[in-house]
């Protein structure tokens, strides 16, 4: 309340020396923004270490009140300090300690009417968004926002890591967009997008960056770990989006202008709602109306990127939680065994699957309501918890937004069916629901989303969401959020061999992107050698054994997908099987140790006192790298190497091994990743 007074009163009172430039550093001094407004137009520069990471950048809305973007003066400002320590279970680190400088910048445009831009800057990432006052002329009670003029623009020479976007009712049975097109790495700014529509977030960039008395770029090295005054790298999204506002992306690039915030297309969710955000203006005394928060972090290495939280600092818990979550691991007959696994004997084969391994939860995926039943499925949920397993249920979204044919339908679109739906689930035990098939990023369709995490709330239900959007700050906002897929996940490995070829370029680029602000539900470690059920024919993995054990550490998520299916108990390695019996889910500190987006990453987490170093190779080459584990490890502590040996000819993947590790004097240890294979270092467990 006292921030909201301190806005008023300046929004009431113009600044004595009017300005038409200010400035905010972060903490450590060495990230700066810098707003001016030129000719009646707003914009925002970005540097560090004086370094100029991103130019003069339009800021400003097109809005029904008034048209921000031109005619403005820039008349005060105000910077104050922001400090958070909060906690989280769901996401990269536990213990939060978020420290910032925020800035609140009054602009004033024609007919007097005002608007501010409040910058948030910590050390590695700035955060923005724009308040908007009720004016007194007219009294309105409502806005649409048309269209934002925020722009990205960086220097000539940056190359890019994105997604594109997609346009609506495309793909299969019109499900699109949903965030699963393919990454490119390493192409010019210039280049159109795929499908002339932009791209999704998050979006990745290579910068060079001038200094700001040179103004020209500086060359560039290519690797993950630039020198200061070489290149940047530079990760842009949002956060904060909720029923509140639409979701939003990335237009193509333009010269001069650079990249700007899009909204969606018309035509996404089948029409229905509108393209724009449509908000209340809040009266005296309350919060002024708000957007999402634009963020953008940077790092001289990929550290920041890998290890940001913005997505999560600058949000707060929407609700509380009706009870504590459980974080945990699930088996997923669907992956390989597809449809015709959908019954009831099956399903019991992949519960004793998950009870064998000590594994919490077993997803129960389409078509349960026809191939199994209800009446069936509260028995099956019944032996499920009597081997100390919950269930999963899968959900059509629909509604009438695509032709997914999958059921159960109608059963999440409309708060009438969620109401009777969620109280059977938590009658018969389930603990929650994957939910498959959105319809875009329209407001509309961000209403939907959070009704069903609020109503699952009440019922004791988590949610995962699949042919969705990404996640934009919900671990935080909704505290039954568990995860989404938004991306080319597991599903593609098994239906084409172009993507089981592909899988180490995609999860190596993840890390740095889609999973660097969101968690994200890959769909599963992947043990089979074969995908099919009798791990014979059909196309083969073309990943080792421990490039799959890794990515249950490279990939993040609270409920992790363990795609086992029931012959591994009978044909890994035990060393494979006590590894996936012991998998975390849950991380007090992530560290980013080596790699370079759509190559190879290396992590580490720590669960508790146990630190994990995983690392997977998405090349057809060995990387060979040196690592320092002298502040995970004690010199003490007796050590372990998952590992791939050099594959053998008539192999479809290399043989595995587990083996004692001892680092040098200094804490160092030199190591091998096979092509598209992987590694795990960790404490031998007793």
């Amino acid at each position: 309340m006292r921030r909201i007074m301190i806005i008023a009163l300046l929004l009431l009172t113009v600044a004595a020396a009017w300005a038409e430039e200010k400035t905010v550093t972060s903490p450590d001094g060495r990230l700066r923004v810098q707003v001016a407004c030129n000719d009646g137009r707003a914009s925002y520069q970005l540097f560090y270490d004086e370094r100029v990471v991103m130019m003069p950048s339009a800021l400003g809305l097109k809005t029904s009140l008034a048209d921000f973007t031109e005619g403005l003066t820039l008349v005060g400002g105000r910077t104050s300090d922001v400090e958070d320590c909060y906690e989280m279970d769901r996401v990269k680190a536990r213990h939060i300690h978020y420290v910032a400088r925020r800035l609140d910048v009054i602009f004033s445009g024609r007919d007097s009417l005002r608007f501010i831009v409040s910058f948030q800057v910590s050390d590695h990432d700035v955060a923005f968004r724009y308040l908007i006052p009720r004016p007194k002329a007219g009294n309105p009670k409502r806005m649409t926002v048309y269209s934002e003029a925020t722009a990205f623009r960086m220097a000539d020479g940056t190359t890019t890591f994105l997604c594109p976007q997609i346009g609506p009712e495309t793909g299969w049975e019109k499900t699109k967009p949903s965030y699963e097109e393919d990454y490119e790495a390493e192409a010019p700014m210039a280049k159109p997008s795929k499908f002339g529509l932009g791209y999704t977030f998050p979006c990745l960039f290579s910068v060079p960056t001038p200094s700001a008395a040179e103004g020209t770029p500086v060359a560039s090295k290519r690797n993950g770990s630039s020198a200061t005054g070489e290149r940047m790298w530079v990760l842009i999204s949002e956060t904060g989006v909720s029923s509140a506002y639409c979701g939003s992306h990335l237009s193509d690039y333009v010269e001069g202008r650079g990249y700007t915030v899009a909204y969606p297309h018309k035509g996404e969710n089948n029409g229905y709602g509108s393209e724009f955000a449509v908000i209340p203006l809040p009266g005296p005394g309350f919060a002024l109306c708000q957007t999402p928060w634009r963020t953008i972090t940077v790092g001289e290495t990929l550290s920041p990127i890998v290890e940001t939280t913005v997505a999560y600092d600058v949000v707060k818990p929407l609700y509380e939680p009706s009870q504590t979550y459980k974080p945990g691991r699930y088996t997923w007959s669907w992956l390989i065994w597809q449809d015709k696994s959908i019954n009831y004997d099956d399903q019991v084969k992949f519960i004793d699957l998950a009870a064998a391994m000590g594994y919490e939860y077993c997803l129960v995926d389409n078509w349960w309501d026809t191939q199994i039943g209800r009446e069936r499925i509260e028995q099956l949920s019944r032996y499920a918890q009597s081997k100390g397993v919950s269930l999963l249920l899968w959900y059509n979204s629909n509604g009438f937004w695509n032709d997914a044919p999958q059921g159960p339908r109608d059963c999440m679109n409309t708060a009438i069916a969620r109401e009777r739906e969620m109280k059977w689930l938590q009658r018969i035990g389930v603990k929650g629901i994957k939910v498959d098939f959105f319809g875009g990023d329209k407001q509309a369709t961000m209403q939907l989303y959070e009704d069903i995490l609020s109503d699952a709330n009440r019922y004791g239900l988590q949610v995962v969401f699949h042919g969705c959007t990404i996640p934009r700050g919900w671990e935080r906002m909704y505290p039954n959020y568990v995860a989404s897929e938004a991306a080319l996940a597991s599903e593609n490995v098994f239906f084409d061999e172009r993507h089981a070829k592909a899988e180490g370029f995609e999860l190596t680029m993840h890390p740095f992107c889609r999973n660097a602000l969101g968690a994200f539900d890959w769909g599963g470690v992947i043990m089979n050698r074969y995908l099919s059920p009798d791990n014979r024919s059909r196309h083969p993995r073309h990943t080792s054994d421990v490039f799959e054990l890794a990515t249950a550490f490279t990939n993040q998520t609270f409920v992790q997908c363990i795609a086992m299916q029931p012959n591994n108990l009978d044909e890994l390695p035990p060393f494979e099987l006590d590894l996936l019996r012991r998998i975390p889910t849950t991380w007090d500190e992530t560290l980013f140790i080596d790699g370079y987006p759509s190559r190879y990453v290396v992590l580490a987490r720590r669960h508790a006192d146990d630190w994990y170093v995983a690392g997977i190779n998405g090349t057809d080459k060995p990387v060979t790298l040196e690592l320092n584990l002298s502040d995970l490890f004690t010199s003490a502590d007796r050590l372990v190497i998952y590992n791939d040996h050099v594959l053998k000819k008539g192999d479809v993947v290399p043989s595995s091994y587990c083996k004692p590790l001892k680092p040098n004097g200094k804490g160092k240890v030199k190591v091998t990743m096979q092509p598209m294979g992987g590694l795990i270092v960790c404490k031998e467990q007793p």
